[in-house]
């Protein structure tokens, strides 16, 4: 799938027309990725987010990019890890294919996206990596508009799990 791509590197600053935050529910800023892209948009981005009102697990909001050199945010709340039987692989696909699908009817074409929920939220991230990989080829199917997704790792070992999934994927 040559749509999509990874590499090692910090999301803030990886050119594309939407970067995927992966948020709390408040859409405020937190730690880790979520900190870092509210740090590097500036303060107006957390002014936007108060007016979305939040967001609930698997789901996607929209906003500006601001000071970042994407185009635009798309905000998802991933799953909190609690051992996998509580509907969190859903919840994880659903926050690619919503975020996929907020941004490309926004009309963005390229996209950037972290790990979801493999920080602070504890998701395996060789699991996560696989629920990536698969949602993301199976939206790519429905919209052959989108023309790239970058999967961005903030390190060699996530970096090598996306690696893992893409060649199966291709397999």
């Amino acid at each position: 799938m040559d749509r999509i791509k990874t590499l090692v590197g910090d999301i803030t600053r990886v050119e594309v027309d939407a970067i995927v935050n992966a948020a709390n529910s408040s859409l405020l800023g937190g730690g880790g990725v979520d900190g870092a892209i509210h740090r590097a948009a500036g303060p107006e981005l957390v002014h936007e987010c108060r007016l979305l009102a939040g967001c609930k697990t698997g789901q996607a909001k929209i906003t500006k990019g601001y000071k970042l050199p994407a185009k635009h945010i798309v905000h998802t709340v991933g799953p909190v890890w609690r051992g996998g039987s509580e509907g969190e692989p859903d919840l994880l696909a659903q926050c690619y294919e919503n975020s996929l699908r907020v941004g490309f009817d926004n009309g963005c074409r390229t996209f950037a996206f972290p790990a979801i929920s493999t920080g602070i939220y504890g998701y395996p991230a060789d699991q996560a990596a696989e629920i990536a990989v698969g949602s993301i080829t199976r939206v790519l199917k429905e919209l052959p508009e989108i023309e790239s997704v970058t999967l961005v790792a903030f390190d060699n070992k996530s970096h090598a799990h996306l690696m893992t999934a893409l060649g199966r994927a291709e397999d």
